[in-house]
């Protein structure tokens, strides 16, 4: 029996999802990232799950034979930290985390406080690497 997936998207509002973050400045600042990954993806948000917005969709197959679907680009306003989901990892990125300020990172997770502390043109390019990455990985 397949593993049925607990993160898939949905039909919910990103917008209303965004107007209810608490405090204002997680929401501002995850309004902010929103607008940034929607600029780079050229594509709109959904809500993935409860907590997830995703841009884009990709197809993958681990080497186990284990599928799945997920956005190509995604960030998640939590409460200790905006999580920012750059698919591809961070390999090929050394020059532009040395230059992004404060953070820390995970496999494919980016873990930003606050985005006063990091530059967000370099976040930017980042999320612009990881875009074109996996479109080259997993085209179509």
């Amino acid at each position: 029996m397949a593993d049925t997936p607990k993160t898939l998207p949905t039909d919910a509002s990103v917008p209303a999802f965004l107007a209810a973050l608490e405090p204002a400045r997680r929401r501002e600042e995850a309004l902010g990232l929103a607008a940034l990954l929607e600029t780079v993806a050229g594509c709109p948000p959904v809500l993935w799950g409860s907590s997830i917005i995703g841009y884009g969709i990709y197809d993958y197959t681990y080497a186990s034979g284990r599928t799945g679907t997920w956005p190509r680009l995604g960030f998640s306003p939590r409460k200790a930290n905006h999580v920012v989901y750059l698919m591809d990892g961070f390999d090929g990125q050394a020059d532009l985390l040395a230059g992004l300020g404060k953070a820390t990172t995970g496999v494919s997770c980016l873990y930003i406080k606050k985005l006063a502390d990091i530059d967000m043109d370099v976040l930017a390019e980042m999320a612009r690497r990881s875009w074109a990455m996996i479109a080259t990985r997993y085209p179509g």
